[in-house]
C-alpha cells in the first residue's frame, strides 16, 4: 500500500517509524537502527515526514529532503497533546504522524548547515562568557577574604590580575594564595582572546549577510543580535505579523482570560531565551540615551519612564524592536527613523 505520511521519532541509536496510507490505516510500524534510516526512506516514494524539532532534527530533515521527501518539524510541546497514553517510542511516533497532518499545526523551518554554524558560534560564545563570569566571581570572592576589593565591571578585573601577578605584594596576599589562584587567572586570560575570535567570525558573517545588515540599522541591535535573528528566523513568512513574532520570542503578556474577562500578566518567556535576552539588553542600552533629543523614539521612551519602572520599559522597547525586526525581514527594507514631532 502507498505510504503518504510518516512519523519519525528521533534518537541517538534506535529510531521509531510509524507510517500510514491515504486512508489513515497503519502500514508500517517498526524500529530502525541509525544506519538503516536513510536506506529505508530511500526505498519509499516521496511522502510527508514529520519529526519533532530537536538537536539533530535539522540534519535528518536535510538528508530526507535530498531523497525527495517533504519534511516538517514541529515543537515537541505541540506534539505531546497527541500522545494517547504512556511514553514509548512507538506512541511518540504515532503522535508525530497524527500531528503533522493537522492543518492548524505550527511548524519549525528547517535550518541550513550555515545557519546552524552561525548559531553554534553564538552558543559557544555564550558558554565562554558564562565561564568568564564564573572565573571573575571566583576571583572576587577569594580576594575579598583578604580585604582586596575593586569596582564592579569586567573592565576592572585587570586590577585584580595585577595584584595577583605582583610578587612584591606578599604583605597583602600570601604567596600560597597567589599560587592557588594562578590557574583561574590563566584560564581568564585565555578566554578573552577566544571570545574575540568568535566575535570576529560573527562580524565576518554579518558583513556578507544582507538580512543581518538590514537588522543592524535598528536602534539597539548590533551585529551580535542581528546575526542571531538572521540565523534563527529562516522564513519570516512563518509569522503572520510582528506581534506574532514578538509572542514567539516570549515578549508579550501571558493571557489568563475566562468568562469574557481579559487578564494579562507578565511576559510569557516561552520563546527563544537567547534572542529575548539580546533584545532586552539592546533596549536597555537605548534607554540610557533616551534623554538625548536625537535618540530614536526618545519621546515615547520618556513618556513610559515617567510612569513605569525602567526594566518594564526595556521589555516594552524590546517588544517593539522585535516587531520592527520582523517587518524588515518580511519586506526586505531598512529601518527608517520616525520624523521628529512638531514643537
Amino acid at each position: 500500500m502507498q505510504i503518504t505520511t510518516v512519523g519519525l521519532d528521533l534518537a541517538k541509536h534506535i529510531f521509531q517509524v510509524h507510517a500510514v496510507d491515504a486512508t489513515g490505516q497503519v502500514v508500517v510500524r517498526k524500529r530502525l537502527r541509525r544506519g538503516e534510516v536513510l536506506p529505508f526512506f530511500a526505498g519509499l516514494s516521496p511522502c510527508l515526514i514529520g519529526m519533532e524539532a530537536c538537536a539533530t532534527a535539522h540534519h535528518w530533515a536535510r538528508e530526507l529532503i535530498k531523497l525527495g521527501h517533504m519534511v516538517k518539524l514541529m515543537p515537541p510541546a505541540y506534539v505531546k497533546a497527541y500522545v494517547k497514553r504512556g511514553k514509548t517510542d512507538a506512541a511518540d511516533a504515532e503522535a508525530i504522524c497524527e500531528a503533522v497532518a493537522r492543518p492548524s499545526m505550527r511548524f519549525v523551518p528547517v535550518k541550513s548547515a550555515e545557519q546552524q554554524s552561525v548559531l553554534m558560534l553564538h552558543r559557544v560564545r555564550a558558554l565562554l562568557i558564562r565561564q568568564r563570569t564564573m572565573l571573575v566571581n571566583a576571583l572576587r570572592g577569594h580576594l575579598a577574604e583578604f580585604g582586596i576589593i575593586v569596582a564592579q565591571g569586567i573592565s576592572r578585573i585587570r586590577e585584580l590580575i595585577a595584584i595577583l601577578t605582583d610578587e612584591s605584594a606578599d604583605a597583602v596576599l600570601p604567596p600560597l594564595a597567589r599560587r592557588a589562584l594562578a590557574p583561574l587567572v590563566d584560564q581568564l586570560l585565555d578566554l578573552q582572546p577566544r571570545i574575540r575570535a568568535l566575535e570576529a567570525e560573527l562580524l565576518a558573517w554579518h558583513r556578507q549577510s544582507q538580512e543581518s545588515r538590514r537588522l543592524e540599522t535598528i536602534p539597539g541591535v548590533g551585529f551580535i543580535t542581528a546575526t542571531a535573528i538572521a540565523a534563527t528566523v529562516t522564513d519570516p513568512s512563518q509569522f503572520r505579523s510582528g506581534r506574532e513574532f514578538a509572542a514567539w520570542l516570549g515578549l508579550t503578556p501571558r493571557p489568563n482570560s475566562s468568562g469574557g474577562k481579559e487578564r494579562l500578566g507578565r511576559i510569557s518567556k516561552m520563546g527563544d531565551g537567547y534572542l529575548r535576552t539580546l533584545l532586552v539588553v539592546g533596549a536597555t542600552a537605548v534607554i540610557r540615551y533616551a534623554h538625548k533629543k536625537t535618540a530614536a523614539g526618545s519621546a515615547w521612551i520618556a513618556e513610559l519612564l515617567a510612569r513605569k519602572p525602567a526594566r518594564l520599559v526595556s521589555v516594552a522597547l524590546a517588544n517593539k524592536t522585535a516587531r520592527i525586526a520582523w517587518a524588515l525581514l518580511a519586506r526586505g527594507e531598512v529601518y527608517q527613523a520616525p520624523a521628529p514631532a512638531a514643537v
